[in-house]
C-alpha cells in the first residue's frame, strides 16, 4: 500500500497524507455477504451513551467476514481486494472451487488470482489458515483463535502480526503485538503472514472535517473544562491540572492496570507486555 500527499492549495492539505487505494480492486462489495446495521452513535440498548465521542458520519453496510476458516481442504481463489469501512484492513473476496464466496483480512502480499486454502494438510504460505501444531516456528502469523473452534479474536488490524515461538505440552508460545508471550492451544487456527494495509499508521487525516465522516465527533480536554465538569477543570488561567489524570468520573487514566487479577486467562501468560 501507498500514501498520497498533496500540494499545499489549503492549510489541511499541507499535512494529509492519505491512503493511495492502489491495492483495491473492486468497489462495491459482494451482496450477499453484506449487511445493513444501524448506528448506536455510542448508546446501549438503554439509549445511554457507553462509548463517548460517537455519531454521525457515513452510511456503512457491514461486511461478513470469515473469522473461522472453518471450510477446510476446499482450494478458494482471492476474486477482488476491497476496502471495508469498518475495520483498518483490507478485505479479500475468496471463490471457493464449489461455488461458495467469503470474505477474509487480506494479507500484505495476496494478490487477486492466488490460490488460499485452509486446514491441516494446507502449506504454510500467506493465506492459508492452519492449526498453529502445523505452522513452522518463527512465522508472522495474524487472526488467532484463543480456543479452538470459536473464531480469530486477536490480531486482526492492519498492519498486526504476531510470531510463533515455541511448542510445548499442547500449547504454542505467541508473541503478541504488545510483546506478551502467550499460550495459546495449538488446535487454534492462524492465517499466515502479516495483516495488509501497513502503512495505515501513516495516515494524516488532515482536517476535522475528514474525522467527522469517520463517525468521531470532538473530544474537549478535561483541563479546559469547568470543576463542574470534570476532576480536571478549573484553575485560575491556565493550568495543567496539578493532579493525576483521571476520567470525567475520577478513574485514573494513565499507568493504572486494567486487567482484573483473578482473570482466570491469566495463567496462559508467560511474559507480559512491557
Amino acid at each position: 500500500m501507498a500514501l498520497k500527499t498533496f500540494k499545499p492549495k489549503t492549510p489541511s492539505l499541507r499535512f494529509t497524507q492519505l491512503p493511495a487505494f492502489d491495492e483495491i480492486t473492486k468497489s462495491t462489495p459482494e451482496r450477499s455477504l453484506t449487511v445493513s446495521r444501524r448506528s448506536k452513535a455510542g448508546r446501549n440498548a438503554a439509549g445511554r451513551i457507553t462509548i463517548r465521542h460517537r455519531g454521525g458520519g457515513h452510511r456503512r453496510k457491514f461486511r461478513l467476514i470469515d473469522f473461522k476458516r472453518d471450510k477446510q481442504g476446499i482450494p478458494a481463489r482471492v476474486a477482488a481486494i476491497e476496502y471495508d469501512p469498518n475495520r483498518s484492513a483490507r478485505i479479500a473476496l475468496l471463490h471457493y472451487r464449489d461455488g461458495d464466496k467469503r470474505y477474509i483480512l487480506a494479507p500484505a502480499g495476496l494478490q487477486v488470482g492466488a490460490v488460499v486454502m485452509s486446514g491441516p494438510d494446507a502449506e504454510p504460505v500467506v493465506g492459508n489458515a492452519l492449526p498453529l501444531a502445523k505452522i513452522p516456528l518463527g512465522l508472522a502469523v495474524h487472526n488467532l483463535e484463543l480456543r479452538p473452534g470459536c473464531g480469530a479474536q486477536m490480531v486482526r488490524s492492519a498492519g498486526q502480526s504476531a510470531q510463533l515461538m515455541a511448542r510445548e505440552g499442547g500449547f504454542a508460545h505467541v508473541k503478541l503485538p504488545s510483546g506478551e508471550i502467550r499460550m495459546i492451544n495449538v488446535n487454534c487456527m492462524a492465517t499466515v503472514g502479516q495483516v495488509g494495509n501497513v502503512d495505515h499508521d501513516s495516515v494524516s487525516l488532515g482536517k476535522a472535517g475528514r474525522k467527522r465522516w469517520l463517525g468521531i465527533r470532538p473530544t474537549v480536554r478535561g483541563v479546559a473544562m469547568n470543576p463542574v465538569d470534570h476532576p480536571m477543570g478549573g484553575g485560575e488561567g491556565r493550568t495543567s491540572g496539578g493532579g493525576h489524570p483521571v476520567t470525567p468520573w475520577g478513574q485514573l487514566t494513565k499507568g493504572k492496570k486494567t486487567r482484573g487479577r483473578r482473570k482466570t486467562s491469566g495463567k496462559f501468560i508467560v511474559s507480559r507486555r512491557k
